[in-house]
């Protein structure tokens, strides 16, 4: 692969929204403002009601009022181009960033939660007809929900070679047997369509072994057996552990091409990286915001907590990772959008690692500020702080993306030192 850092540098980076960009940033802000902020306590009220009866992962229907003002405004699908009248991931990237804020409601009200967005992304680019007729179509219109199951509980799974469930191929049928576990969107009663990434050839070379087949949750065989919470939290949407016992699906259910899973999981993972750091961005944005407004208004040693010097030392400190993990995200947009995903390998890696170690800066020093409110159940910080710890091992650990950077600096070191 040609060194790019030339032309990266070189070449002027537009970062800004475009017209169109800039025109659906307005009208996702005043949704966000007049219709997602005034309904967080409903939607709250809501969810405690639904886990006391046992609901964990029933949505709330608030969610489900706010998707039909959403639509009805055409702000929908805003991830992907085909339907979104042409949004790159530039401005994308600022969408994001605005339903970080409200990250339990804003981005499902808008169609663009994770992780539909990515098997959005891949029935889109890999999908035959028929596979978009039945499982796209319904995604896009906000009726179902899915799955997406990669990793696996008995392997080291931020290697997706290592990966050991069995695809094998019965005539018109695959046969599908192995466990996953942190398949998020699972435990959600909405969820009808999981996809699943195992070996279809072991023989194959190392990243021709593995293909991606589509299995609906109701197949004979498919046994989700444990809800998996993140620090005692559960997610709406929840994160399942799930059994394949001689799970058959036709053949025509194959994503893509059999050797072509590790290949769809990159192009995946690369632009999901980039929606998962603009929502990060955004939460750490409301939790400076939550920690200025608790320093303004509570008083301490005679007179108002933002007077403390250390206090303003965290807000400066905040500000400046927030707006340095920003550029850093938007700039790896900009290279996605120019010249493709696999030509954006050290911008992504970069900043899977920047964007949640940032945030729980921000989000740590605002439960500082708060007090002993701030690791109880009366703010968001603590749910906040357990969703964005665990997008450290989410689409890889930072181990393997700085693993990764620096194996892309010594190479491309390599390239322009020469011989």
């Amino acid at each position: 692969m040609a060194d790019l850092s030339h032309i990266r540098h070189d070449y002027p980076m537009q970062l800004g929204l475009s017209e169109r960009g800039s025109k659906v940033f307005t009208q996702v802000s005043a949704f966000m403002e007049s219709e997602v902020f005034p309904a967080e306590s409903l939607y709250w009220e809501q969810r405690a009601e639904l886990i006391a009866a046992g609901e964990l992962h029933t949505v709330p229907p608030i969610v489900e009022e706010l998707k039909i003002k959403a639509q009805a405004l055409g702000l929908w699908n805003l991830f992907l181009p085909s339907l979104s009248d042409g949004l790159g991931a530039v401005d994308y990237a600022y969408l994001a960033e605005r339903m970080g804020w409200s990250i339990d409601i804003a981005p499902e009200a808008m169609n663009c939660a994770a992780p539909d967005t990515g098997n959005m992304e891949i029935l889109s680019m890999f999908g035959t007809s028929e596979q978009k007729a039945m499982w796209l179509e319904p995604l896009t219109q906000g009726k179902i929900r899915s799955a997406f199951t990669m990793t696996e509980p008995d392997v080291g799974s931020s290697d997706a070679t290592n990966i050991q469930l069995s695809i094998q191929r019965d005539g018109d049928h695959y046969v599908i047997n192995g466990r996953k576990w942190w398949s998020s969107g699972i435990m959600d009663p909405r969820c009808q369509i999981l996809i699943v990434m195992g070996k279809t050839d072991p023989s194959a070379p190392r990243h021709l072994q593995q293909s991606m087949v589509l299995v609906p949750l109701a197949t004979p065989g498919v046994t989700v057996i444990r809800d998996l919470s993140v620090f005692g939290y559960h997610d709406q949407h929840g994160h399942g552990e799930v059994t394949f016992e001689d799970v058959r699906v036709p053949v025509s259910n194959l994503l893509g091409e059999e050797g072509g899973g590790f290949a769809i999981a990159q192009a995946r993972l690369g632009p999901g990286r980039i929606h998962h750091c603009m929502r990060t961005i955004g939460i750490a944005e409301r939790a400076l915001s939550m920690m200025v407004e608790r320093a303004q208004k509570r008083e301490v040693f005679g007179g108002p907590l933002i007077n403390q010097g250390v206090i303003q030392e965290w807000i400066a400190e905040s500000r400046i990772a927030i707006d340095q993990a920003r550029l850093l995200t938007l700039k790896a947009a900009w290279v996605i959008e120019n010249f493709g995903a696999k030509n954006a390998r050290t911008e992504i890696a970069a900043i899977k690692v920047v964007a949640p170690r940032a945030a729980l800066q921000v989000i740590d020093r605002a439960m500082q500020t708060f007090g002993g409110a701030g690791i109880g159940p009366d703010t968001l910080l603590p749910r906040m702080y357990a969703g964005v710890r665990s997008l450290r091992f989410a689409d890889g650990p930072d181990e393997v993306h700085l693993r990764d950077l620096a194996r892309l600096e010594v190479k491309n070191h390599e390239i322009t030192k020469g011989p």
